[in-house]
């Protein structure tokens, strides 16, 4: 059963895309794909019990079942390499 990951950011579109596209390059290259899709912030709680990680540029002020990371090293470039090791790691297990 493929893994659903859910990339969020203020809007749901500049910089979830971007992380997204990092995140899916990132495990393709180790063999590992996965559903995903984005949203806004604001939309967190529809999507709660529907997927199995939440990649997130701003901060999500709702209590989630899935785990939370933090993309924006993804945007800055600091941690980025530690980060995709952490997404990688939750989405393989």
């Amino acid at each position: 059963m493929s893994k659903h990951v859910l990339f969020v950011c203020a809007t749901g579109i500049a910089t979830s895309t971007e992380v997204a596209e990092k995140v899916i390059a990132y495990c393709k290259e180790r063999g590992l794909t996965f559903d995903y899709s984005q949203a806004n912030v604001a939309s967190v709680p529809a999507h709660e019990g529907e997927v199995d990680l939440i990649v997130a540029t701003t901060k999500i002020p709702y209590q989630v079942s899935a785990p939370v990371v933090r993309g924006l090293p993804l945007i800055t470039g600091i941690g980025e390499e530690q980060t995709l090791e952490k997404i990688y790691d939750i989405l393989k297990e």
